[in-house]
């Protein structure tokens, strides 16, 4: 995964990580992934000229990588600045094994869950999640706790991070 802090913006393009994906790709497929890791938005124009190829040319390798799903996406990853305002809390979460696909969907509808983990242990899940508010949180944990399929959770709230890659 490739960053690229612009403002109050990270821009981030999340590569496919796939020995047979990548077994597609050529030189020229990688410098084009390298750059784009740089700026995601960096136009087709310059990105032309740094590889010394026809726009055209980028354009339709960019369009492969995706079709073939080397490029999964391209995301806009908020910058720490305003990160920093924002409340998270760490979600411990037991699930119905019958009903684990129920809460997944329900955990997806829900814009402030940034990630959802499956894990080993007592819990089956963590999910993260980021909130503008105290009382805010308390309503999304309330919401979390309240979805079809989930029987526990635990929350910790995150006080300070230390480190973020």
């Amino acid at each position: 995964m490739s960053k690229l802090i612009v403002g109050i913006y990270v821009f981030e393009v999340t590569f496919v990580e796939s020995l047979s994906l990548v077994s597609k790709m050529d030189t020229l497929d990688r410098r084009l992934i390298a750059l784009l890791g740089e700026n995601s938005r960096t136009p087709t124009a310059e990105i032309s000229r740094r590889l010394g190829i026809s726009r055209s040319t980028v354009q339709s390798r960019m369009e492969r990588l995706i079709r073939d799903g080397l490029i999964e996406r391209f995301t806009v990853e908020l910058g720490a600045e305003y990160e920093s305002r924002l409340v998270e809390a760490h979600v411990l979460i037991k699930v119905d094994q019958a009903h684990t696909g129920i809460a997944h969907a329900g955990l997806r509808r829900i814009d402030q869950v940034t990630a959802i983990h499956a894990i080993s242990g007592e819990y089956d899940m963590i999910a993260l999640i980021a909130a503008e508010s105290t009382v805010e949180l308390n309503r999304l944990l309330d919401s979390v706790a309240s979805l079809e399929g989930i029987t526990r959770t635990n929350s910790s709230v995150v006080l300070e991070t230390i480190l973020r890659r």
